[in-house]
């Protein structure tokens, strides 16, 4: 007889997940289309002549390293700080606490 692995239906019946439908916020889009905005430069003075100068042997790769690999990351990575503003206590909590 095969025995029935219980493991298994835990992890088939998982409590409490909260799925994100849009993970990014509003800030996160503006910092990707800004990334897309310095990619686009990139390849824009990439193609400028001639192309022995400095657009498009110096400026260029910088563009384009910046847009990809600074940029763009930090605009799918970032998050908003959350502030936590502090509670004040009931007037009897802390007399009932101190009780205890």
């Amino acid at each position: 007889m095969a025995k029935s692995v219980k493991g298994k239906d835990k992890f088939s019946k998982r409590k409490g997940r909260k799925i994100e439908i849009l993970p990014l916020e509003a800030t996160n889009y503006k910092i990707l289309i800004a990334g897309v905005a310095v990619v686009i430069l990139g390849y824009i003075a990439l193609s400028m002549e001639p192309w022995d100068g400095f657009m498009a042997i110096t400026l260029a790769p910088m563009l384009l390293v910046l847009g990809y690999c600074v940029v763009i990351p930090i605009g799918i990575i970032y998050r908003k700080k959350k502030e936590e503003v502090a509670q004040p206590i009931p007037e009897g909590a802390a007399e009932a606490f101190l009780q205890k």
